[in-house]
């Protein structure tokens, strides 16, 4: 099993962090994956839990749903199919009062479907949290 973690933080509070980073149809404005969209809504809330996003081009999107939604505080969510050849890829954002701002924790595991991958992928997903991190700072949240 790998294990990734990527951290940042950002100059505004956990709610306005949270309502960016849920809106899972608006990634495609800032988080570098081409396009995104909500495939199924999720109940009680929109973005919430039981909510299916598809990220990237078509037919390569990676379908993920959403698992637990606790505002502003934390989302967990698995990878149902596409992307990178990994099973079992269950993440967890959390959303951490830091001072005046936020601190993002971006968390997942998985385990790669070619053996002896695990590093390359663990180096991919980690590139593309940190891009997505990154994007969400500059789009939503300029120094």
């Amino acid at each position: 099993m790998e294990r990734i973690e990527v951290t940042r933080r950002f100059a505004a509070p956990p709610q306005a962090v949270w309502d960016v980073y849920t809106d899972h149809a608006g990634w495609q404005k800032w988080a570098g994956v081409g396009s995104s969209r909500l495939t199924r809504a999720g109940e009680p809330e929109r973005n919430g839990v039981g909510a299916i996003r598809a990220l990237g081009p078509q037919p390569f999107s990676a379908y993920e749903e959403v698992l637990s939604f606790e505002p502003p505080k934390r989302m967990t969510y698995r990878v149902l199919r596409g992307g990178i050849p990994i099973r079992n890829h269950l993440g967890e954002v959390r959303f951490e009062p830091d001072g005046d701002g936020t601190r993002v924790v971006w968390t997942c595991r998985f385990e790669p479907r070619v053996p002896l991958l695990g590093g390359v992928f663990q180096r991919i997903i980690t590139r593309v949290f940190r891009q997505a991190l990154d994007g969400l700072a500059k789009h939503a949240f300029p120094d």
